[in-house]
């Protein structure tokens, strides 16, 4: 199918990109049940990621009926594919996380419109109308049957430091929890979660708006995490430097907050001081909802809540949502991460490190394959001073495997096999335990290992799959003759 030009600025644009391709997006008309049977239906159609197989790589998905509800639909998938991620940026999949860096460095600061400007308050919902309710308006999915209750996945909570002014946005996991209520999970050292402890400890609620359905680069520059972007970086003017042009807020109706002004909804609130509640108090289910790791996650006994205040929409919108484990969380996790790896080496080691990719199985988080070039005799050992410096630029990581400029990192198969030849555990493994890693992670637990000192410590762990600089001359891969392959495949494309 040929492609057209088209300007990505919100979700709609995005899914018109997407509509150039064959393979990239499809719809039903089959009504589906928000309840377990629309993630159900997506795991095997293209989730992928660390999902239970049997799962694949498969295009976006739109579901036009929606039990229950009129006029609204339901997209899934959108970023669950590396090569769709990159057509909806117009690059290439491996040029992602240096495009990402750039941004970065460039960024463009969000602009507020007037709100008669702003699509996204096209239509209002008032708490203060006796009927309103969250889930009579929303559809928002339950992932498994076992889940704590219904979940927005892909909200992008926006809210000010009460005593700067300076915004944040980040996705957290949220559960609907009465007709006005949202529970709201904070992996300890978000940002937003640093300015509603600020705002408790004064004793006042922190207006927060939650806007879904929004243009790709939005999503994935929220993913960006310290040091690469400290307290007070808004990552929204990532998102503008990716689209060189400046991401449009509108004034929310209810409390003093800003949202993405042509998001498809918005949800208005204030996450109260002082009030708690257990996640999966409608459900005594235990379970939270599938995480990235491939697991379900534990609900939390006690989580801060957000008092709804208003919900406003486009006309026709379009719910977004994904599923925890998917290549969707992958994707918008692990191409910052990258992009914060190739900043924070390139700095000190500056033409060494090639590219980084932070892979399907190590959720896009907890593993990162770095290919680095030795040139000369005193690049021995700057791949492990690397592998470091890559802890360092992203504290959650678990793992980081070293490999050669002739190993394709993109290619897990190829990484395995340097692995499988290059590497000896005696001599090749690094160890650096008792570090602080991340809480989701099953196996960072006391009950695991006798060296985890507290859940959500880890030992990390540098596997070096690099040749020795001496010895390279012993480990050249089988060249093979240089031929024309389309004079006996007429239109062959070289991958």
């Amino acid at each position: 199918m040929s492609e057209k030009q088209v300007k990505v600025t919100d979700l709609r644009s995005a899914l018109e990109v997407l509509s150039q391709y064959d393979d990239e997006l499809i719809y039903t008309d089959e009504p589906v049940d928000p309840i377990a049977e629309l993630s159900g239906v997506y795991r095997y159609v293209g989730a992928h990621g660390t999902v239970k197989r049997p799962t694949q790589i498969g295009p976006a998905m739109i579901f036009n009926k929606i039990k229950g509800y009129n006029d609204m639909r339901v997209l899934i998938g959108l970023l669950s594919s590396r090569k769709r991620v990159a057509r909806l940026f117009g690059t290439t999949p491996e040029n992602l996380a240096f495009m990402l860096k750039d941004s970065v460095a460039n960024p463009i600061a969000p602009i507020v419109i007037p709100r008669e400007q702003a699509v996204s308050q096209e239509v209002v919902h008032l708490a203060s109308d006796p009927n309103f309710d969250i889930l009579k308006i929303l559809p928002a999915p339950t992932n498994t049957p076992e889940d704590a209750g219904p979940y927005f996945t892909l909200g992008m909570c926006y809210a000010a430091d009460p005593e700067t002014g300076e915004h944040d946005v980040t996705i957290h996991r949220l559960c609907v929890q009465s007709k006005d209520e949202i529970s709201m999970y904070f992996v300890p050292g978000r940002h937003l979660d640093t300015f509603r402890q600020k705002a408790e400890a004064a004793g006042k609620p922190l207006p927060i708006s939650i806007s879904i359905g929004v243009d790709p680069a939005i999503e994935i520059g929220a993913c960006f995490e310290p040091p690469t972007t400290p307290l007070g970086f808004d990552e929204l003017s990532i998102a503008g430097s990716l689209r060189n042009q400046a991401v449009e807020l509108a004034e929310c109706l209810t409390v003093k907050a800003r949202a993405i002004a042509n998001a498809e909804v918005v949800i208005e609130g204030e996450l109260l001081p002082g009030v708690r509640v257990r996640e999966d108090q409608n459900t005594n289910s235990g379970k939270a909802m599938p995480e990235f790791p491939g697991y379900t996650g534990a609900a939390q006994a006690q989580v801060p809540v957000i008092k709804v205040k208003a919900i406003t929409h486009r006309r026709s919108p379009i719910l977004q949502t994904c599923i925890g484990p998917s290549d969707e969380h992958t994707n918008m996790a692990g191409i910052p991460t990258e992009a914060s790896i190739l900043q924070m080496v390139e700095r000190a080691l500056p033409g060494f490190v090639q590219t980084v990719h932070c892979p399907t199985p190590g959720t896009g988080k907890y593993l990162a394959v770095l290919q680095v070039k030795k040139r000369t005799p005193a690049d021995e050992g700057r791949q492990r001073q690397a592998a470091l410096l890559a802890f360092s630029a992203f504290s959650e990581l678990k793992h980081v495997m070293l490999v050669d400029e002739d190993v394709d990192v993109f290619d897990i198969n190829d990484v395995i096999w340097a692995m499988t030849t290059r590497y000896q555990g005696d001599v090749d493994t690094v160890f650096i335990p008792g570090v602080r890693c991340h809480p989701l992670d099953p196996s960072s637990d006391p009950a695991y290992s006798p060296s985890v000192r507290d859940h959500g410590i880890a030992c990390k762990t540098i596997f070096d799959c690099t040749v020795p600089y001496h010895l390279k001359a012993n480990f050249h891969r089988s060249e093979f003759l240089e031929v024309d392959v389309n004079r006996f495949i007429p239109g062959f494309n070289k991958k």
